[in-house]
């Protein structure tokens, strides 16, 4: 099994190949090729079976002695360069930034003497990166 280049990965990854990668980025576990069928709403197996394959000849996923498919490495490509996994939920990278620059603002107000420019300049990062995080996550593919 070859580990795929990035220029093949963006090219090859994206649709609804994109859409299985991810679900099983989330699902964090081993899958079927019946299960992922349902999970998707495939109407065939050889759906799942063809997308399956084909991230495995991309080298993201391996098979097991069951024959189910898991996550072998993550690939950071098109949309998801901007999404960070925790667990099995991907959240904008802008996520961080922004509750970190929101807490910063809160402690700062309550345990010191405002300063109008240290709030100003925190109030608009804040501002700023909340947008962002709102839309990586609405402008989302998958």
């Amino acid at each position: 099994m070859e580990v795929a280049s990035r220029e093949k990965l963006e090219a090859e990854l994206k649709g609804t190949t994109l859409k299985v990668y991810v679900m099983l980025l989330k699902l964090n576990r081993p899958v079927g090729v019946r299960e992922l069928q349902r999970i998707m709403g495939f109407r065939s197996p050889n759906t799942a079976l063809y997308h399956l394959e084909k991230l495995r000849r991309l080298g993201l996923l391996e098979k097991n002695i069951e024959g189910e498919y898991f996550v072998a490495r993550e690939a950071k490509v098109g949309a998801l360069i901007f999404f960070t996994r925790i667990g099995s939920l991907l959240v904008p990278r802008f996520l961080f930034y922004a509750v970190f620059f929101t807490v910063f603002l809160i402690v700062y107000l309550v345990l010191e003497k405002p300063n109008i420019y240290v709030v100003l300049v925190t109030s608009l990062a804040s501002i700023f990166f909340w947008i962002e995080t709102l839309r990586a996550w609405l402008n989302k593919v998958f």
